[in-house]
This record gives C-alpha cells, sequence and structure tokens, in this order.
C-alpha cells in the first residue's frame, strides 16, 4: 500500500508562504499570472504540495514560469542558481544503475524525478528557463534524452556557459558531484 503524498498543515502554510515570496520577488518569471489563484489550485491538491516540498527540500527553489492556456495549469520548474543540490551525483536511469558494477551512485535521475512527482526538463524547457536569468554556471543537469540516443547507452545534459546553453552527451551511468537535474510540474 502506498505512503500517501500530503503534508501536514503547519508545512503546507510555511511552503505556500516561501512559494508566494518566491513568486513576488521574482515577478518577471510569470508576468500576468495572480498568486491567488496558484494558490487556491495548490491548497485543493495535497500531493502537488507535496511534490513541490521535495523540490524545495533538496534545493530545487521551485517558482512558477509559465501558464498552458490549453490544459490550464500553471508550471513550476527548480529555478536555483545551480542545479539542486539535493539532486546531484545521480546516473541518468536505472538501467545505467544496474549495469554500473562498481562505485554505484545513491540513486539516479529519472527514479528520483519520478519519487518526487516530477518530469525531467527537455531541452526546450531548459533554453526557456534560461531566457529567465543565468543557471547552472557551475553545474551541469540531466535533461530528457531522446530514446535513440539513450538506446546506445547516451544521456544528454545542459549548462550554462559563455552566455551560450551547451547540450552535451555523456554515458548515462555517467555521475558527478556538480550534475544534478531540474524538474516541472504542472499543476
Amino acid at each position: 500500500m502506498g505512503t500517501k503524498k500530503e503534508l501536514l498543515q503547519e508545512k503546507s502554510t510555511e511552503l505556500l508562504q516561501i512559494l508566494k515570496t518566491r513568486f513576488e520577488k521574482h515577478s518577471d518569471r510569470h508576468k500576468g499570472l495572480e498568486w491567488e489563484n496558484i494558490q487556491a489550485i495548490l491548497e485543493a491538491d495535497p500531493e502537488k504540495l507535496w511534490s513541490l516540498n521535495e523540490m524545495e527540500a533538496t534545493g530545487g527553489e521551485p517558482d512558477v514560469v509559465g501558464y498552458d492556456s490549453k490544459t490550464g495549469e500553471y508550471i513550476f520548474v527548480d529555478c536555483s542558481v545551480e542545479s539542486p543540490s539535493g539532486r546531484r551525483s545521480y546516473c541518468y536511469d536505472r538501467e545505467a544503475l544496474d549495469k554500473r558494477k562498481e562505485n554505484k551512485p545513491k540513486d539516479t535521475a529519472i527514479d528520483a524525478a519520478s519519487a518526487m512527482g516530477i518530469e525531467l526538463l527537455s531541452e526546450d524547457q531548459y533554453r526557456d528557463l534560461q531566457k529567465l536569468g543565468k543557471f547552472d554556471n557551475k553545474t551541469s543537469s540531466w535533461i530528457v534524452t531522446p530514446a535513440d540516443i539513450r538506446k546506445l547507452g547516451g544521456a544528454l545534459f545542459c549548462d550554462f556557459r559563455y552566455g551560450t546553453v551547451f547540450v552535451y552527451h555523456n554515458g548515462a551511468d555517467s555521475y558527478y558531484a556538480a550534475r544534478g537535474f531540474r524538474g516541472s510540474l504542472r499543476v
């Protein structure tokens, strides 16, 4: 039987205040959106609030970066300056972890994101994030890897150097102290 993914009332109140403060401080990330509407949706969906808490607790500093008018969903993304500190030193996915014979990392980016109820950013989402600020100047972040690349043993990651977003490849089983992953959540 699964564990209910819900925060205690006190923690929910504290997280909503953190998110509201960040929302107001970085209003350029979400022009034309109103916090009250977002808060009402979050209060009605404890599991999404739990996922945002997981993002926050691992150093992601989630913030609203858009609204999808087709689905009526607000889009939260990890907006920490560097790749979230609590989600680094992970290889890409379970297959890569299982293939490692020794020095296995503690988790995978895909498994950790799934457990948190979030998704890794795509390359397009990562590029869109960089339009809102300068992220990953010292770190890098795994991104969703196309199946044909992953089938050959590779995985993709991005960073921001020299005023440019770079997309790189690595073996999916690799992991580094300066590489984590950024996630997105639709509410």
